[in-house]
């Protein structure tokens, strides 16, 4: 049996989710992790921010406040209720890669967990 493995949402060095890959979902070329492995979940914060998706419902987003303060608006969202249909994106969250320094990556054992 092989080793299984991680993917990470990556900003700089710190990991904010990770997961199996197995346990990552794409859907519309953006990965869903499972919201039960956010790290630091106190830094994670709705923004008061929605959006709706035709097939998917209304999504809520995330602000998360970095360890120095700085707050990262919009970073991630998510859909407490998706409609029918979508049902595979309930209870996971999605960030906005590529943006505010955001890349997906597998977790280094020496990364730092903030």
């Amino acid at each position: 049996m092989s080793a299984s493995t991680q993917i990470a949402v990556l900003l700089e060095n710190d990991v904010l989710v990770s997961c199996d890959e197995t346990d990552a979902i794409t859907v519309e070329g953006n990965f869903y992790f499972p919201e039960q492995n956010l790290k630091h979940r106190e830094r994670f914060e709705e923004s008061g921010t929605h959006t709706t998706c035709g097939w998917k419902g209304e999504a809520s987003y995330y602000n998360y406040k970095r360890e120095d303060g700085t707050v990262l608006k919009d970073i991630a969202w998510f859909y407490p209720k998706p409609k029918s249909g979508a049902e595979q994106v309930a209870q996971r969250v999605a960030f906005y890669v590529g943006k505010q320094g955001l890349k997906i990556g597998e977790p280094s054992v020496d990364a730092p967990k903030i």
